[in-house]
């Protein structure tokens, strides 16, 4: 049974809440008529000192394939949202959070991890993604990163989580603090991957919280936007191994109407439908979309990424 998290306003969190309540009020004032605005309780000067940046813009969100979308532009304060507080499932936007921790709480990049047996157990069953590492493997905590969040390798999630708190199980428990902490108040986790869990639930309006704060990180932001990687030598893979980004892989031009889409990480499994948590700098400002639960799956047209195309060119064209 899902279940939501009990609210309570802290951190991005607030700041969202806040931005959503000052577009509110702008709308508000634009339906007053301009003799009456000497009426205006806020005074003569509130729109000098408050931009309207939703005011001019057309985004299209009732035509995406998503049904859960939330897109804020980190620079100018534009927030545009459906169904972005409805609980859904995240799927491989997990890892955001996984890489999150592990970023927090791994003092050293470079300190090689032994992937063991027991880090790969149901993961092939699960049809889980996987990076190509193998058990007994030494590989470096930021290759790890790298191929969780690239590939979306699940065992480098394993690996990473075993490493910093001696299992997955307590790795979560970690996970679903840095939830609370973020004021991500309908989230739960009950993996590191993102395997399918009636318990493992967040929001688009969540999953934009933790990826505000995420790319705060410059290693984060490093790997975020990285199209390829490729590892040094391992005792295993002589020649390293190189991974692509699910979502440049599938990306013939990162260009967009006025910009470039910089970065991001998908997501699919059959009950969460295909997500996506993507970044973007359309005229010299940054904006983050998250949305969930398009149709399709791996062998489809990838709605998800289609839908972020979809917006971010909106953007360019106001």
């Amino acid at each position: 049974m899902v279940r939501k998290a009990k609210r309570k306003e802290s951190g991005i969190s607030i700041i969202i809440s806040a931005l959503l309540i000052a577009i509110t009020v702008l709308a508000f004032i634009s339906f007053i008529d301009p003799g009456d605005r000497d009426q205006c309780p806020f005074g003569e000067d509130f729109e000098e000192m408050n931009p309207q940046p939703s005011s001019s813009v057309s985004i299209p969100l009732d035509r995406l394939n998503s049904p859960y979308a939330i897109l804020i532009g980190l620079n100018d304060g534009l927030v545009v949202e459906k169904n972005s507080e409805e609980v859904i499932y995240p799927a491989s936007l997990t890892k955001i959070m996984t890489a999150v921790v592990a970023l927090e709480n791994l003092p050293d990049l470079e300190k090689e991890i032994i992937l063991t047996g027991a880090m790969f157990e149901g993961l092939h069953e699960a049809n889980a993604s996987m990076a190509g590492f193998q058990p007994g493997e030494k590989v470096r905590a930021t290759d790890l990163l790298f191929g969780a969040m690239l590939p979306s390798g699940a065992e480098c999630c394993r690996a990473l989580a075993t490493e910093i708190a001696g299992s997955e199980q307590d790795f979560v428990k970690i996970m679903n603090q840095k939830a609370v902490e973020l004021g991500m108040d309908n989230t739960h986790f009950t993996n590191a991957v993102g395997l399918h869990h009636d318990n493992h639930y967040t929001t688009v309006k969540d999953v934009a919280v933790l990826l505000s704060y995420a790319l705060q990180n410059d290693t984060f932001r490093e790997i975020f936007t990285s199209t390829r990687h490729s590892t040094p030598s391992t005792n295993i893979h002589p020649d390293g191994i190189t991974f692509y980004s699910t979502l440049f892989q599938e990306l013939d031009d990162p260009q967009i109407t006025g910009g470039e889409l910089l970065g991001g990480k998908t997501g699919y499994t059959d009950k969460a439908g295909l997500c996506l948590a993507s970044l973007a700098k359309v005229g010299g400002q940054e904006y983050i979309l998250v949305t969930a639960g398009a149709r399709g799956d791996y062998h489809t047209e990838q709605y998800n990424i289609t839908d972020a195309l979809m917006v971010y060119n909106s953007l360019g064209r106001n």
